[in-house]
């Protein structure tokens, strides 16, 4: 109750009332706030612009602006799709409309008790979509702690109301246990986390640091590793999650071929929807000794 929160309160207030919209207006919300991000100015717009130009080198510069906006004005519909999956009733989530796809490639890992690595990517109804998939299989998630200790005291416990567990980046043992007795994580890999437990291997062509905790995730713990994909429908009609075969031969002896694996995947991914991805992020922050920032 400290006066320093209070902001923090009246913000969980209105993500609260947000989140009671029903599910159109709630979308037309998102694209009038989009409005207002595409239009954000400063170092995040410019990571973004040069993210854009290391990714799409093909594209020229009509066509990389159309994409800058489009990225940009997503950025509006993802605040209202954190409420949506944070403080989302049962009942509103039950009004999303929501396909998925290759649920029985879970279902079947399920069935023989083996563990499950999902592999997902910042898109930015990356929340909503595991809350959707939790309504058919209860999976766990890893995050990263919130910075503001009344948001993620209140986010955890939203959280914990649709996932069996959320484990944070350090909690590897006890991730390694709950993949052992046949849980479903659901993680993204594909931020610079700047650690030790990174290599460099290509995304988009470029050298991007990448953890290696999907390999050593898999081998510790004999999880499959599957492919999540997810993108927001462009009519507005809801969501279109889908779930990939395991990866065949996964983990393997190669850290660094693994890893390479795995970026594969997710731009294969983030081509199918690359205005839904979350560019404003440095992916290439980290540079292989030797060579220039490239920001």
């Amino acid at each position: 109750m400290h006066p320093r929160y209070w902001p923090s309160w009246i913000g969980l207030g209105v993500i609260w009332l947000v989140a009671r919209l029903p599910f159109r207006a709630l979308l037309a919300l998102g694209r009038g706030l989009g409005l207002l991000t595409r239009l954000l100015p400063g170092e995040r717009r410019h990571v973004a612009q040069r993210n854009l130009q290391l990714c799409f080198p093909e594209l020229d510069d009509a066509a990389r602006a159309r994409l800058l906006r489009a990225t940009l004005a997503d950025l509006g519909m993802m605040l209202v799709e954190f409420a949506l999956s944070w403080m989302g009733s049962e009942r509103g989530m039950a009004a999303v409309p929501c396909t998925i796809d290759g649920l029985e490639h879970l279902q079947r890992c399920r069935a023989q008790g083996r563990g499950v690595l999902l592999v997902g990517a910042h898109f930015s109804h990356l929340e909503l979509c595991a809350r959707l998939i939790s309504q058919r299989i209860r999976i766990a998630g890893m995050y990263r702690i919130m910075d503001n200790a009344l948001f993620e005291r209140y986010v955890l416990r939203a959280r914990l109301r649709y996932a069996d567990a959320m484990f944070t980046k350090d909690d590897i043992r006890r991730t390694v246990t709950y993949l052992k007795r046949g849980g479903a994580v659901w993680y993204a890999p594909d931020q610079d986390m700047r650690g030790k437990d990174a290599v460099f291997v290509p995304f988009f062509e470029v050298p991007a640091a990448t953890i290696t905790a999907t390999h050593h995730l898999a081998r510790l713990s004999g999880a499959a590793v599957i492919p999540f994909f997810h993108r927001r429908r462009e009519d507005g009609r809801g969501y279109v999650l889908r779930l990939e075969a395991p990866l065949e031969d996964f983990p393997s002896a190669d850290v660094i071929a693994d890893t390479a694996r795995v970026n594969i995947a997710i731009e294969r991914m983030v081509r199918e929807a690359p205005a839904q991805y979350l560019w404003v992020h440095k992916r290439f922050k980290s540079r292989p000794p030797g060579e220039m920032p490239l920001y």
